[in-house]
């Protein structure tokens, strides 16, 4: 059985080791009161830096502020004024522009009225023209109708007449034997031969003193002339051959042919002869004969 005694005795031979762990705490618990107070100052001592900071910053940032108030002020001025400049520019221009529309609008509407008058000045101008123009054209249709008139009258009269002189034209036999065209015995005739076309006339007028003189495709020479008698002599040359045509009569055909041009003769007639003169025509075929055939 424990008693009191025996549970006293195991303490009592335990109280050493309890003494130094009990100063072993309280040195501990010393060194580290010290520590935190040393912690304390130290955090004490950054705070005030800290705060003493943070009011240089409150003074330095009101300050900034108030410059940059100052600032603003400044430009908020300046934008006015320059706000101010611009409207005053603005309307000025808008001045200026509206001042050089009406210019401008005065000018094109003086212009207008001015060209209005210059069309209508020249309307009545073609207006006046255009009647005096119809009037005369009037008149120049009455004219022209009227010369139509005479022309038709004249063109009926030639024709009467040129009907009558080819139905005078005669044909008789030329000095080669063979039937002749119609022979015109003078300028009317032959004009009236001319307009009928049926062939090709050569007028020519012939002395003795020329040699020979090219009419047509031939040449012809005056040899002699008999104004008493009316009679002549001729020489022509037709395919590099010479013929003497002797003592011919006015009016006569004489007739030659030209081989190499016709299978139809050359007609040339004198219608008149004077001294040393001959006047007359040469009379050809229509159709002639080349290398190839017939030739008009």
């Amino acid at each position: 059985m424990t008693t009191l005694s025996d549970e006293i005795t195991p303490v009592k031979r335990n109280v050493p080791w309890l003494g130094v762990v009990l100063a072993a705490g309280l040195v501990g618990v010393g060194g580290f009161a010290a520590w935190q107070h040393s912690n304390l100052v130290n955090l004490q001592l950054e705070l005030k830096q800290m705060s003493r900071e943070v009011g240089s910053l409150r003074e330095s940032a009101t300050q900034s502020d108030r410059q940059m108030l100052e600032t603003l002020d400044v430009l908020r001025g300046e934008l006015d004024s320059t706000k101010k400049k611009n409207q005053e520019s603005v309307d000025s221009a808008r001045a200026a522009i509206r001042r050089q529309a009406d210019q401008i609008t005065a000018r094109l509407a003086k212009r207008q009225d001015e060209h209005s008058q210059k069309i209508a000045a020249e309307i009545d101008e073609i207006k006046t023209t255009s009647e005096q123009t119809k009037t005369a054209l009037s008149a120049k249709l009455t004219d022209v109708s009227t010369e139509v008139g005479t022309v038709k009258t004249d063109v009926a009269s030639t024709r009467t007449d040129l009907e009558r002189t080819i139905g005078e034209l005669r044909r008789t036999t030329g000095d080669l034997g063979v039937m002749s065209g119609l022979i015109a015995t003078n300028s009317r005739e032959l004009a009236a031969l001319k307009e009928l076309g049926q062939r090709d006339y050569f007028e020519f007028t012939l002395t003795k003193q020329q040699k020979q003189q090219r009419i047509g495709d031939i040449m012809v020479q005056v040899k002699k002339t008999d104004p008493r008698r009316n009679k002549f002599t001729l020489e022509l040359v037709a395919d590099d051959k010479r013929v003497e045509k002797k003592d011919k009569t006015v009016n006569e055909p004489v007739q030659f042919y030209v081989v190499t041009k016709s299978r139809v003769p050359y007609e040339l007639v004198i219608n008149e002869v004077k001294k040393d003169t001959v006047i007359g025509y040469l009379s050809t075929p229509k159709v002639k004969l080349t290398a190839q055939g017939f030739q008009r």
